[in-house]
């Protein structure tokens, strides 16, 4: 797990994650598209094979308003111009051209349709010309600028772009008397109304440009991003027969691009499941299904007797650890490539002794805490009351008819009950944890012996990534169970003294694993104490990482369930460090300032959020 003081100060880059993500809804909403995701990179960009669109860094550092109208802009370019409005089959017959200088030209015509969508886009949608005009003013001062140093330099091809831009938003420059004639045909972009008119305008100013330009434009202004010529791959399957077909239809926008790349992506799977439903005779090994040994039980369950026949959980979990299992686009995009196994941990040696003296260091807090927490339990079972102005109506109505004020009603006793709650407790296992292994077993059979003393059920999973065998075809990933809801008040307090560090941490898909197993909890309160020493990492999982966390934290929230952070360091946190962690987890994120703290930390977020199941019962 990388931590958040990053050795390089000035690449200390924070996401903000809440903002990512209401562009998120916001292109998905636009374009009629919920599986869109947005990313940041250099330049604005479109990236079908990941289903995302880019918008651009070039809006950081700037004032909170500035940055958002930014990126705003960026998505209504996207999303609500290039989407449908873009003609692909004009774009790529224009990249085939072999006409020289390429890079200015394709900057040129992306320039030229970034203006044509703008305007479009405010005459149907007014309410976005605020975003629009902060963009036009604040890329009109860096264009303004780069033309007075790259005309220094002597890059005329970039003066040229930068001109162009300006000269689209009534500033004039001056490039000389040579370049009056491609600006008179440039301000023709003012009348066009398809992507073929820019084209038409660009290629009539590289015929002249070409004349009186050296080199081709050195910086990048815009980009594409994928080449439109990438398609899709073709899943094949050997049980399908390739079936004779016409030449594929041309793909003519970019919504009709990004929904090939996603049909493709969501169905990878549909033709083997077809092929095996319709025809049962898919091979699952040489030689068939009968070498996989056709009458094999395939699966078991409990019944009622009390038999020595029952099979007990520890079969079942040994079943369970010999299946790896795909995410399969369960978990959040950024995790599809993950296989996950889910396993109890095994006891390492004998920790009695640590067990013993870590249990008579907590007993006085344990004790306290549930004798307090009880007491606060019997205080709401209260007693029959009698003679109360409101209530349930008592049988005996006769003060109704001799006293000046009656009070005829009651109310009755309330039952006693358990707790209505469930709590599951990630941990995290990458290798950052080695050195606070023992104050985090602490911390976790307290957590433990609490929820045991009050007969909450609760889970305790220790999760880490495999970085040796990561890959991009896979990424292996580990669910260690030290406790599980079935067993119910067993005391597994050698399980948790036997976890140790691993290699990474993919904190996203954690939470949507755990959120998976709480949400099919019928409890009432349902809550997430995840357990971390800094921020998500894993493969290809650096920036998307953080992001992918705080879109599981909003959907684990939407789901009734509370997830509750705390960050667990050896020196003091800073307020960059907490706004980092505030960002995924909201306001539920508490720290611990020193390793002696954690304990104490873990007995606080207990209480607060047992209290509050009290008081709402």
């Amino acid at each position: 797990m990388a931590s958040v003081n990053r050795f390089i100060q000035f690449n200390n880059e924070t996401i903000d994650t809440k903002m990512l993500h209401q562009m998120e809804l916001l292109a998905g909403a636009l374009a009629d598209a919920p599986y869109l995701k947005v990313t940041t990179r250099k330049l604005v960009e479109l990236r079908p094979s990941e289903s995302a669109l880019s918008i651009s860094v070039f809006w950081r550092h700037r004032t909170k308003r500035i940055e958002r109208n930014g990126y705003l802009s960026d998505i209504y370019l996207m999303a609500a111009g290039f989407w449908r409005d873009f003609d692909l089959s004009a774009w790529r017959n224009f990249k085939k051209s072999d006409a020289p200088l390429p890079s200015l030209r394709e900057q040129l015509l992306l320039c030229a349709e970034e203006f044509r969508l703008s305007e479009q886009i405010k005459r149907a949608r007014p309410g976005t010309a605020a975003a629009f005009d902060t963009r036009e003013a604040v890329y009109s001062e860096f264009h303004e600028d780069q033309f007075k140093q790259n005309h220094k330099k002597g890059f005329k091809s970039d003066v040229l772009i930068n001109a162009a831009y300006l000269r689209l938003r009534g500033i004039d420059v001056d490039m000389g008397e040579n370049f009056h004639s491609l600006f008179f045909i440039w301000t023709d972009l003012f009348d066009a109304k398809s992507t073929m008119d820019s084209v038409r305008v660009v290629e009539r100013v590289m015929d002249r440009a070409e004349f009186l330009l050296d080199a081709d434009a050195l910086h990048g202004y815009y980009t594409f991003g994928e080449s439109a010529e990438k398609a899709p791959p073709f899943r094949y399957h050997e049980g399908i027969e390739a079936e004779e077909s016409d030449e594929p239809e041309e793909i003519e926008t970019i919504e009709e691009w990004f929904q090939s790349w996603h049909r493709e992506t969501e169905m990878s799977e549909a033709p083997a499941m077809e092929f095996e439903l319709e025809r049962g005779d898919s091979q699952l090994a040489e030689g068939g299904r009968e070498e996989e040994g056709a009458g094999d039980v395939q699966q078991t369950a409990k019944g009622d007797s009390s038999g020595e026949h029952l099979e007990d959980s520890d079969a079942e979990d040994r079943q369970m650890e010999s299946q790896p299992k795909g995410a399969e686009g369960k978990f959040g995009s950024a995790n599809d490539q993950v296989v996950f196994h889910e396993s109890r941990l095994r006891v390492q040696g004998d920790h009695r002794l640590d067990i013993e003296a870590w249990r008579k260091k907590q007993a006085p807090y344990v004790r306290a805490l549930l004798k307090e927490l009880k007491k606060r339990m019997t205080q709401r079972q209260e007693g029959i009351r009698l003679n109360l102005n409101a209530g349930r109506l008592s049988k005996k109505l006769v003060p109704l008819a001799i006293e000046e004020r009656p009070k005829p009603f009651y109310r009755k006793t309330a039952p006693s009950k358990e707790l209505d709650a469930v709590f599951c407790l990630l941990i995290d296992g990458s290798a950052s944890m080695l050195d606070k292994l023992d104050e985090t077993k602490q911390a976790v059979l307290l957590f433990h012996d609490v929820l045991r003393g009050l007969n909450v059920p609760h889970e305790i999973v220790l999760f880490y990534e495999d970085a040796y065998e990561a890959s991009d075809a896979e990424q292996p990933n580990y669910f260690e169970w030290m406790h599980k809801f079935e067993d119910r008040n067993k005391d597994h307090a050698q399980e948790i003294a036997s976890l140790d560090a691993h290699e990474d941490n993919r904190d996203g898909f954690a939470i949507r694993w755990m959120n998976s197993r709480l949400k099919r909890r019928t409890e009432k309160h349902r809550f997430l104490l995840v357990f971390s020493d800094g921020e998500p990492s894993a493969y290809n999982y650096a920036e998307n990482g953080v992001v992918d966390t705080a879109n599981a934290v909003a959907e684990a929230k939407k789901q009734g369930i509370e997830v509750l952070h705390l960050f667990l360091s050896s020196d003091s946190i800073t307020e960059e460090q907490a706004a980092f962690y505030r960002m995924m987890y909201g306001n539920k994120s508490v720290s611990a300032d020193s390793l002696e703290q954690f304990v104490e930390q873990t007995l606080r977020l207990l209480k607060r959020s047992l209290h509050l199941v009290i008081q709402s019962g």
